[in-house]
């Protein structure tokens, strides 16, 4: 569905159900770079668990309007926007890599705002390659390649290949937003701070082989939350959303199902 949130154009996609006011709502927050689609595995799961799922095309990306926010409070002060105009009090957040950053500034800023929050192969800090972000800005597409070689390396499991690379290709205007969302990974600098003050069930997930964030900078985050829980998901790297998407779908379900109780 499309629409209005401060005067720009968004798309969200509902998994196929409609958006009804009375079901709670969980977002699905994708990474830099990215679109909506790389909830392809997900929308339809969550939903059908009576959740009004809203799988984002951040602002710039995907089918929403630009210009892309630069800044990761200013996503999550977006998110607030967004669920204004969806008439929505509570949601759970559903974030991936970058998508974690903005769950924890949201959780953080917002705390009344939030029922429950799962953070993907994230990490409070994500200090980002500085080749990368100059590839980036440059508009070179060996940073597409590079995001591929780090984000991948050490697993080899996918359903029906690589996807990602799939939709890096189908994506003309991919290296023009990537940049942007590398600086705003990289220059958020509150996340400890942040983690310090979220009082709401958290779930983090992690795969065991994950380059980007590796596991012990996961879980020296997930120690800072108050109200966590962690799952380390074997075989799997930082795209757990593709790797091992149905068991991840699993894990998620049993979480929120107990925050819908």
């Amino acid at each position: 569905m499309n629409l209005d949130v401060s005067g720009k154009d968004v798309f969200v996609s509902t998994g196929g159900f409609d958006f009804d006011k009375a079901k709670p709502s969980i977002i699905l927050m994708h990474g830099s770079g990215l679109t909506h689609i790389v909830w392809s595995l997900h929308e339809q799961f969550y939903a059908s668990q009576g959740y009004n799922v809203l799988s984002v095309d951040l602002p710039g990306h995907g089918n929403s309007e630009g210009p892309s926010l630069k800044s990761i409070e200013d996503i999550s002060t977006w998110v607030k926007n967004l669920m204004g105009a969806l008439d929505i009090k509570k949601i759970i957040i559903l974030g991936h890599s970058q998508g974690c950053l903005v769950g924890i500034d949201f959780a953080s800023r917002y705390p009344d705002l939030i029922d429950g929050l799962v953070l993907v192969s994230g990490s409070y800090k994500m200090p980002v390659n500085q080749e990368l972000i100059d590839l980036a800005e440059a508009g070179d597409d060996k940073a597409i390649l590079l995001m591929m070689k780090w984000g991948y390396e050490g697993s080899k499991a996918f359903i029906g290949g690589n996807p990602v690379k799939k939709i890096i290709n189908s994506s003309r205007e991919i290296i023009e937003i990537l940049s942007v969302d590398l600086n705003a990974c990289n220059n958020y600098k509150t996340g400890k701070e942040a983690l310090e003050k979220i009082n709401c069930p958290t779930l983090c997930i992690f795969g065991d082989l994950d380059k980007m964030v590796p596991l012990k900078v996961g879980n020296k985050m997930s120690e800072l939350i108050k109200n966590s829980e962690t799952k380390v998901i074997n075989n799997c790297g930082h795209m757990i959303i593709f790797e091992k998407a149905f068991e991840m779908r699993n894990i998620v379900k049993e979480f929120i199902l107990k925050i819908k109780k």
